[in-house]
């Protein structure tokens, strides 16, 4: 069994913001699965049990705000006796540019409060995580207006093309594991020096 989280902030003022890219990717997939209405409240999380290949998967959105992420994904991968390495987290980075994605297996939280959080509740760094690049902004710009803001019209595009290699990364690595989403995604990707972690 695997459990994937998209980390985000609940509530409809969070919606379609630059933090919540996370959640994003996880309606993405949910849609393609036909799963998108069975969405049922546990463990501080909206979250569904369905099956993808043959192998049962949990995918989870934390109810906790981004900076209590860790909460909902340990009690979720505690319940259902999941371990770090199954535990698969999607969620947006200042440090990439818009629409880039960069998976791992493990790693630092890179400046990421949510991440930071699963970090501190899993107990580990060793799970793997797929981020997506959302920018730092206007130069001057605060950092927590930018990432709670709304996409651009103009970056909308960018956003809904970064959201379905996201998504179909998190599938590969349902079926291939995170190695296979590595070479296959961040080669196809331009990279820049990867950011301090």
């Amino acid at each position: 069994m695997k459990l994937v989280v998209g980390l985000g902030n609940p509530g409809s003022e969070y919606r379609d913001t630059r933090h919540n890219m996370g959640f994003l990717v996880i309606d993405e997939l949910t849609r393609r699965w036909h799963v998108a209405d069975t969405w049922r409240e546990k463990f501080e999380a909206l979250q569904i049990k369905t099956t993808v290949g043959g192998e049962p998967v949990i995918v989870a959105k934390p109810l906790t705000f981004m900076n209590l992420s860790g909460q909902a994904v340990a009690g979720l991968a505690g319940f259902y006796k999941i371990d770090p390495p199954d535990v698969f987290v999607v969620t947006d980075d200042v440090a990439l540019p818009l629409g880039r994605l960069r998976a791992r297996r493990e790693g630092g939280a890179g400046g990421h409060n949510g991440l930071k959080s699963v970090i501190e509740h899993l107990g580990t760094q060793a799970f793997p995580r797929m981020r997506v690049g959302v920018g730092r902004g206007d130069e001057g710009r605060d950092l927590a207006d930018h990432v709670l803001g709304r996409f651009e019209a103009g970056e909308r595009d960018t956003v809904s093309a970064a959201v379905l290699r996201a998504a179909d990364a998190t599938e590969m690595f349902l079926s291939e594991g995170i190695e296979r989403a590595m070479n296959a995604f961040n080669a196809a990707e331009k990279q820049d020096p990867d950011p301090a972690e």
